[in-house]
């Protein structure tokens, strides 16, 4: 307390200072109004200072005094005023809050002040009397020097220890209400909460788009480096061709990359409108770019909405690369819309088919999961299922990414084994469902 006691008595000064204009105003008007010559010393009136409150409480609401406070609460107070957040706009909670900080803080620091000002001086007058030449005149009383006068400096030290109470009591008052005043209002906090939200949930989506992109690339650079390998002696265009389509998507999956972690770096959340998102319209390229033997079938998909479209292509390309690392053979891929819904079907051969996996024939591993924003059943994993039948790895995140899409789209996803093979079919709402 010993130590915050000089900062907290130059926040209260720095209140007194701030109501010194207002002061000034009110001396002013009250001499025009009464009619007397004006005193611009300011003598102590506590009329006028009961008076100038009102207008420091009204001018608190409108100016912007809300930075000023928070800084010399932070730096004077010696507490800790969480920083409210920028706001385009000030709501009036926040505009109470502030000029009733703002009126207490004036307030206190012009009592506090006028204490300071007037009894530091008159303690040093009090030690000085005993010492000086001749008679004094204070308070009212003729104080001749000598050892008759020794009795003042003792009231000198009252009335400063009365200043340093004074000074001690305003500031501890102010330490305990800075917080609640000048802190976040509630609706503050709960629009950072939201926009915390909404830039977590960006970066989750940011996230995913990240491992279906380069999970994808990596699925592609390897098949089509494996079939270069086989090639490159018999066919050289063949082998070129695979090249390039490695070249390719290692250079989107770089650009995706790059473009997240330059987010993430950054540390402030992700733009409202980043780089254009492929959408099913991009399938195509997609197929081509894999490299594989995938045979799609699209429907006319011009009444997709924009988000339904962009989620069902990550979908698709999660799709084909689980088929592209687990699974033999030809790809099928059918897009199409029905009644009010799009149907996507991705459906591909495995290594295995019809062979024992684990101890168990492949009709006795068939598995079905379904995941829709009314049903999940946890604990089943598809990916591991098909990794299984192809013996290979699995990623682990394949079927649960598609299933987290599908959720967020309040549509259904079935995966696993069919007849010959693994079958992939998501249904997407096109509209809304409550």
């Amino acid at each position: 307390m010993r130590w915050n006691l000089p900062r907290r008595w130059a926040c209260l000064i720095l209140g007194g200072a701030l109501l010194m204009p207002y002061m000034m105003a009110g001396v002013l008007t009250s001499g025009l109004l009464q009619g007397q010559s004006v005193n611009m010393f300011l003598p102590a009136q506590l009329g006028v200072f009961v008076a100038v409150l009102p207008v420091v409480t009204l001018t608190g609401l409108f100016l912007p005094v809300r930075a000023l406070e928070v800084s010399a609460a932070q730096g004077l107070l010696g507490v800790g005023v969480e920083t409210p957040p920028r706001q385009a706009r000030r709501s009036w909670e926040e505009r109470w809050r502030t000029t009733a900080w703002y009126t207490l803080h004036l307030g206190v620091g012009g009592v506090a002040s006028g204490f300071t000002l007037a009894g530091i001086p008159f303690t040093v007058f009090t030690f000085a009397v005993p010492f000086v030449g001749g008679p004094a005149r204070l308070l009212g009383f003729d104080v001749e020097p000598g050892w008759a006068a020794l009795g003042w400096p003792l009231l000198g030290l009252v009335v400063l220890g009365a200043v340093v109470l004074v000074a001690a009591g305003g500031g501890a008052l102010l330490a305990r209400l800075a917080p609640a005043l000048l802190g976040p209002t509630p609706g503050e906090r709960l629009a950072a909460a939201e926009r915390q939200a909404r830039t977590l949930a960006e970066r989750n989506r940011l996230a995913r788009e990240l491992h279906d992109s380069v999970g994808h690339a990596l699925s592609v650079v390897t098949l089509q480096a494996a079939a270069a390998g086989r090639v490159l002696d018999r066919d050289p265009e063949t082998a070129r061709t695979a090249l390039a389509a490695i070249e390719q998507s290692a250079r989107a999956a770089l650009d995706d990359l790059d473009h997240v972690l330059g987010v993430l770096r950054d540390g402030s959340p992700p733009p409202e409108a980043g780089p254009p998102q492929a959408t099913l319209a991009d399938l195509g390229d997609l197929a081509t770019a894999t490299g594989a033997d995938v045979r799609p079938e699209v429907g006319d998909l011009t009444g997709v909405p924009a988000v339904v479209s962009r989620e069902a292509y990550r979908i698709v390309q999660e799709a084909l690369t689980n088929a592209i690392k687990h699974g033999q053979g030809p790809v099928r891929l059918a897009v199409a819309v029905q009644d009010d819904d799009l149907r996507v079907e991705i459906t591909n051969g495995t290594a295995t088919t019809g062979a024992r996996l684990d101890g168990r024939s492949s009709a006795q591993t068939r598995q079905t999961h379904r995941s829709s924003a009314q049903t999940k059943r946890p604990g089943m994993e598809p990916d591991s299922r098909s990794a299984a039948g192809s013996g290979g790895r699995s990623g682990g995140r394949g079927v649960t990414g598609m299933g987290e899409r599908v959720r967020l789209l309040r549509g259904d996803l079935e995966a696993g084994p069919v007849e010959g093979g693994w079958r992939v079919s998501v249904r997407l709402p096109l509209r809304s469902v409550p």
